[in-house]
């Protein structure tokens, strides 16, 4: 911290949990406190109760569940390979062409998330590339939306690359496509880590384009979330919130690990 003196840093922390408990920590503190609640009248929730989770961990809520896990997985792959190839693919490029591939990608982050759903069920909905009523169209708007951020993070990555391990490689005798999977991509491990826990968590939480696309056999846990409080069921909604919460959390967890592991290697 840059601050020195000790009233200073008491200031800084201060103004740290003024800012930070009201925007951050007491929504997700409400959502907790109403996931075991049966009724909130007063100023905390009362009828203090755990049939929540067992609604929310059973059932339509369980299936919802894995159904988000394997959306979140299948898309965070896809959007790592991609993303990963175009910005190797693009370091080679001059300076326009890569600002270029940059917008390209970017391109879906800068419309709302509705209009990426409205555009892939537009795009997939005829023949040859009929998608329309599966879990694979889910998928693709998830991957579409989530590639961005491993394009850039690894984009970022490869500019602080040290060249000189890839030209120690080449001048012992190493094919550029060696050089790349021994000694580039190993360096990279850090940020494709970091890379593929931030789609996890966003394809994890994405609703919007979800709600667009979704088949009634495959709802994630988003839309389970809008339709149970959508009908009134705030407590068991926030339940099932809750249990995304600690879902995403353990799995970025885990990748967190992997990544620590990655850094020291």
């Amino acid at each position: 911290m840059l601050v020195h003196s000790r009233g200073a840093r008491w200031a800084v922390w201060a103004v740290f949990l003024v800012l930070f408990l009201p925007l951050f920590a007491l929504p997700l503190l409400v959502v907790l406190g109403a996931s075991l609640a049966t009724h909130w009248s007063g100023v905390l929730p009362s009828g203090l109760t755990t049939a929540n989770y067992r609604a929310a961990t059973r059932g339509e809520a369980l299936q919802a569940l894995t159904t988000s896990l394997l959306t979140a997985t299948a898309a965070s792959l896809l959007a790592l390979t991609l993303g990963t190839w175009a910005a190797l693919a693009g370091a080679a490029l001059t300076k326009r062409y890569r600002r270029l591939m940059d917008a390209l990608f970017v391109l879906p982050l800068a419309v709302p998330s509705v209009v990426v759903g409205l555009s892939v069920l537009v795009a997939f909905s005829q023949p040859p590339m009929l998608l329309n009523g599966t879990r694979w169209i889910v998928i693709l708007a998830h991957t579409v939306l989530v590639t961005a951020f491993a394009h850039q993070s690894v984009s970022a990555a490869i500019t602080r690359l040290d060249p000189a391990y890839e030209q120690a490689a080449a001048s012992l005798g190493a094919r550029p496509a060696y050089a790349l999977w021994r000694v580039r991509l190993p360096l990279l491990l850090p940020s494709l880590t970091a890379a593929a826990g931030l789609c996890f968590a966003l394809s994890m939480g994405e609703l919007s384009a979800t709600m667009m696309l979704y088949p009634p056999d495959w709802t994630p846990l988003p839309v389970l979330i809008y339709a149970a409080t959508d009908r009134g069921a705030l407590f068991t909604g926030s339940a099932v919130a809750v249990v995304l919460m600690a879902a995403t959390l353990l799995v970025l967890f885990a990748v967190s690990r992997v990544r620590t592991r990655a850094s020291y290697r």
